[in-house]
């Protein structure tokens, strides 16, 4: 692939995990002061994995050079948005976490690729 720091997916990643990062910050202070304890618990950890994963993205994406590596953080913010987003709906909307497993497999298959590909530089 022979990316860079300037290419547009590059970009992307890298501006997705800020964001992550930064809503996660929002939602644990939602969490702290805005809903019951049964409820601060999905919030919390759905901040938890935005925010581990959206520091990744945002460390690991200038980085890429790879097809395979664009398909890992690719891999990795998508099951992130499904994980968090299924929790963060679950609460605020009363919608089903039902998307919460495929989202977690998506996350630890995104990492095993990204391993996979270290190993192959």
């Amino acid at each position: 692939m022979n990316a860079n720091a300037s290419t547009l997916p590059t970009r992307l990643l890298t501006a997705s995990g800020a964001v992550l990062a930064s809503l996660a910050v929002a939602l644990s202070a939602y969490a702290a002061h805005a809903v019951d304890a049964g409820a601060q618990h999905r919030l919390y950890s759905a901040a938890l994995f935005a925010f581990g994963h959206g520091i990744a993205l945002a460390a690991l994406a200038p980085h890429l050079r790879r097809k395979l590596t664009l398909a890992a953080l690719s891999t990795l913010l998508l099951g992130t948005l499904l994980f968090s987003g299924s929790l963060v709906a679950a609460v605020l909307m009363g919608a089903s976490t039902a998307l919460a497993p495929f989202g977690g497999t998506l996350m630890i298959l995104a990492w095993l690729v990204y391993a996979a590909d270290a190993l192959r530089r």
